[in-house]
């Protein structure tokens, strides 16, 4: 009945999860779910009265540009001049997404063609592969590993298949393993593109949620990055929008007009008055995003204590709003330990690809008092 690329995937990862939270809650067990990346927070005022007020306008109930009120990539570039040190034109070089997840499996389609290889991080958020998949592509995956401080090793994908490569996806700072890039990195990245002649594409939804005075960077810093690659940013984790649906691509202009012909052969854009909300939360007060990572710092430090006194293998993260824990055993039957005996979900590590056998990931989505809650059931488990 279905196509073989449907029958090709894997269950989705969080729709899996999701189904067996459903099922331990029809038991009546309390669920504390450290899971899926979903903020507990809600958005800001000033974004959801932007919204409001747009709702108003008649005008923003048409069809919208494909490619994003000038207004919106206006708001965007500003945002990246003022942040990150990056000038983009935004009539050529900003793009509207609809969330960075609709970015990320759409670029596929405009630089793969049946057979071409695309380098995906293994662990890694699960779309850059089946992205590559519905492409007709073939997902490569760079192994993410302690040891090389969850970076790639450039050096050991084999020379056959960088040539095979036309596209790459990195991500830092890194879901699921919360690590962060140094600029070294980057700089070889832009140098392997170069070589290889290959898309680099960036999913940078975590720039704006970091710690202890860490401050995460745009690839597209990097010299020559222009050249080769495109940055993918959201609204949905940095201002708590994730039901909004509402994010950019930025960088090459060739590269981003690729990605905009597949868009508007597919979706209609954008609704404006979100669009006109993300102008609120790109051009307005920011004093939200620090009061969000103060929360989440509190939350960190209360999860990295309680699994340290359990035992398990953490390092303190400086980015993103996930804890990322070294195990013993599998990932699988670890995660289904917590969730039938403690009612907590854990994301398995193995979910995210092989590489992420031996963790699991804890997202930071509950306040510190269901997080020690969370801690003490473990706790009698002996986990």
């Amino acid at each position: 009945m279905y196509a073989d690329r449907i029958n090709s995937l894997p269950p989705y990862l969080f729709a899996s999860i999701d189904k067996a939270k459903a099922e331990i809650r029809k038991k009546g067990i309390d669920v504390i779910d450290f899971g899926v990346g979903d903020p507990d927070m809600p958005t800001p005022p000033h974004i959801i009265e932007a919204l409001k007020k747009s709702v108003d306008n008649p005008a923003r109930h048409r069809y919208p540009s494909y490619v994003g009120m000038l207004s919106y990539r206006q708001a965007a570039a500003d945002w990246y001049r003022k942040r990150m040190n990056v000038d983009l034109n935004p009539e050529e070089e900003v793009l509207a997404l609809i969330g960075s997840k609709e970015g990320v499996a759409h670029t596929p389609l405009a630089f793969l063609n049946p057979g071409d290889v695309a380098l995906v991080p293994d662990p890694g958020y699960p779309v850059y592969a089946t992205g590559t998949t519905f492409a007709s592509g073939v997902p490569y995956r760079m192994p993410l590993l302690s040891e090389n401080d969850f970076l790639p090793d450039l050096d050991a994908i084999p020379e056959d298949t960088a040539r095979k490569a036309k596209l790459m996806f990195i991500n830092y700072p890194n879901n699921p393993t919360s690590a962060t890039a140094t600029a070294s990195f980057f700089e070889e990245v832009v140098d392997f593109a170069h070589e290889n002649d290959i898309v680099v594409v960036h999913d940078n939804a975590y720039s704006e949620m970091t710690f202890d005075g860490y401050e995460a960077p745009s690839f597209l810093e990097t010299k020559g990055a222009m050249d080769v690659g495109v940055e993918l940013h959201s609204l949905s984790k940095t201002y708590n929008m994730t039901g909004w649906r509402i994010g950019f691509a930025v960088g090459n202009r060739d590269i981003i007009a690729g990605i905009g012909k597949v868009k508007t052969n597919i979706d209609s854009g954008a609704f404006e008055a979100v669009q006109e909300a993300g102008i609120a939360a790109l051009s307005g007060p920011q004093d939200c995003v620090r009061d969000m990572n103060r929360i989440y710092t509190k939350r960190r430090d209360a999860l990295l204590v309680g699994l340290k006194e359990l035992g398990l293998d953490v390092t303190p993260p400086e980015a993103t709003f996930y804890v990322w824990a070294g195990i013993e055993g599998s990932s699988l039957e670890f995660s289904k330990l917590l969730l039938e005996k403690a009612g907590i979900v854990a994301t398995p590590g193995v979910g995210f690809g092989e590489s992420g056998e031996g963790y699991v990931r804890f997202a930071l989505t509950n306040p510190v008092e269901r997080i020690n809650e969370a801690v003490e059931r473990m706790s009698k488990l002996n986990v």
